[in-house]
């Protein structure tokens, strides 16, 4: 008589199954944003946290926020002010102190970008019916819940 399969077996093949996706899809992102925008993808997430902070985030809390050393962040940041698409701007009460924020170049840069990530994501994930895409986001919400506990 056959010994069934351990579940374990079945959990492991769909972490790996989840790993590979997950850098597949990344990977077409990054190609995706080199060619028709000239940009990376830890742009994009930078940019896109300053979009969620219109009055702008000191450095510590922009790489807090991304889970990134703050040295990570300064390389990006120095690019995005060159390229005026970030502003350094002072913090009232702390002469040391600055924030970065988009500039009105960079908001209307990043919803561009927005919209054809939106787009990628639309499409690559195509194959999930919306409540699909809902179920399988709640059952990855728990494992996350879980792994923070």
């Amino acid at each position: 008589m056959l010994n069934p399969e351990p579940d374990s077996k079945s959990r492991l093949r769909l972490w790996l199954r989840l790993l590979k996706t997950s850098r597949g899809i990344e990977t077409t992102l990054r190609e995706r944003l080199r060619v028709e925008f000239n940009s990376t993808l830890p742009r994009f997430d930078v940019m896109a946290a300053l979009m969620r902070h219109e009055d702008g985030l000191r450095m510590s809390e922009l790489a807090g926020g991304l889970k990134v050393s703050n040295g990570n962040v300064t390389g990006i940041i120095e690019r995005l002010v060159e390229d005026d698409m970030v502003e350094r701007v002072a913090v009232k009460g702390d002469r040391r102190a600055t924030k970065v924020r988009l500039t009105r170049g960079g908001k209307i840069h990043f919803e561009k970008l927005a919209e054809a990530h939106e787009a990628w994501i639309d499409e690559l994930l195509g194959a999930f019916a919306p409540e699909d895409a809902d179920y399988l986001s709640a059952q990855l919400q728990t494992v996350e819940d879980q792994t923070h506990d």
